[in-house]
């Protein structure tokens, strides 16, 4: 860590503690571990930021570079700015905001206020970039343009995700309907879509339409590889000596439900033997980036196993918002 920003952060946790009310002889004990949450946060914060700049950039050229000037469109509600813009000839830049606005309104009280903002401001510096940066065209074959386009398109949503925010609105509103109806969130997205090319086959062409579906495929594929295969839900299994921690930051910060199951260690024997209590929970992959920082604050050795879950029935997490 920088001299400079460690300094800062020990007058940030000082400050924290005076704040608090911690009397002088306690707070001595608090600053080393405000100060390694603090630094934790300001690098996941910039992991993050940076994630979201890089999917900003890849979006934008999946975009002007190949979507755009070729009058393509894909699903989502860049599919619907995509349509709207072929129909109306208004700037993709602002339809991109415009579109989004119900979707991150819901994104407040489907997951939280904080990833709607994060999520308003990737959204925005991507309407900037479409509106100020000059991609270069980089083919007119309407096969590579739908693989291609969808590709970074696909590749900057999913880099958009894993910092914590996303540039399409749509996968708010099926993790709403899922809750709300008897669907998944993939029999949501899916209805989503099939209506946007509808009306792109209607409007444009049916093979406008059929090149969309090619793009929405890429895209879709390329999210699931950036975010490492995650589909809607994660099943996190977390094995560290700081598990009784672990198990209030889930339950108390993060609001959500967890296992424990009664472990035991299996790589010696004897006396060194010894229990190990293995905590089981389900998280949707919007709070992955927020999971990972918040694990990090307590335990960086902590031993960590995650699989994908296509869906699930029963227990609260369709039921309770993300915090």
């Amino acid at each position: 860590m920088i001299p400079f920003i460690k300094k800062v952060l020990t007058n940030v946790a000082k400050k924290r503690i005076k704040d608090s009310g911690i009397t002088p002889k306690d707070s001595n004990n608090q600053v080393g571990s405000i100060v390694k949450n603090l630094e934790i946060e300001l690098s996941h914060g910039l992991k993050e930021t940076l994630f979201m700049v890089i999917g900003v950039i890849s979006a934008g050229f999946g975009l002007k570079g190949f979507l755009l000037p070729n009058n393509f469109i894909d699903g989502g509600v860049t599919g619907m700015s995509l349509l709207i813009q072929n129909m109306t000839g208004i700037s993709l830049s602002i339809l991109l905001i415009v579109v989004n606005i119900p979707f991150l309104a819901l994104a407040t009280q489907t997951i939280s206020i904080k990833f709607a903002l994060r999520s308003v401001l990737a959204i925005t510096l991507l309407a900037l970039v479409v509106h100020f940066v000059d991609y270069p065209i980089v083919t007119e074959d309407k096969l590579l343009i739908s693989i291609f386009g969808g590709f970074f398109l696909g590749f900057g949503i999913g880099m958009a995700m894993r910092g914590g925010s996303v540039i399409d609105g749509t996968e708010v509103l099926a993790i709403y309907l899922s809750r709300k109806l008897s669907l998944t969130i993939g029999d949501v997205l899916l209805l989503i879509n099939i209506l946007i090319f509808s009306v792109g086959a209607y409007i444009l062409s049916i093979e406008t339409a059929l090149y969309a579906i090619l793009t929405y495929l890429a895209a879709a594929k390329t999210v699931d590889f950036v975010v490492d295969g995650v589909e809607e839900y994660i099943g996190v299994t977390i094995i560290s000596k700081e598990h009784e921690a672990i198990r209030l930051m889930l339950t108390e910060k993060m609001r959500r439900a967890c296992t424990i199951y009664a472990g035991k260690g299996g790589y010696k024997t004897g006396k060194d033997e010894y229990d190990k209590p293995i905590i089981f929970i389900i998280i949707t992959r919007l709070e992955l980036a927020r999971f990972e920082t918040e694990i990090d604050k307590i335990d960086q050795e902590a031993f960590i196993i995650m699989n994908v879950v296509k869906d699930l029935k029963g227990g609260m997490i369709k039921r309770k918002p993300l915090k």
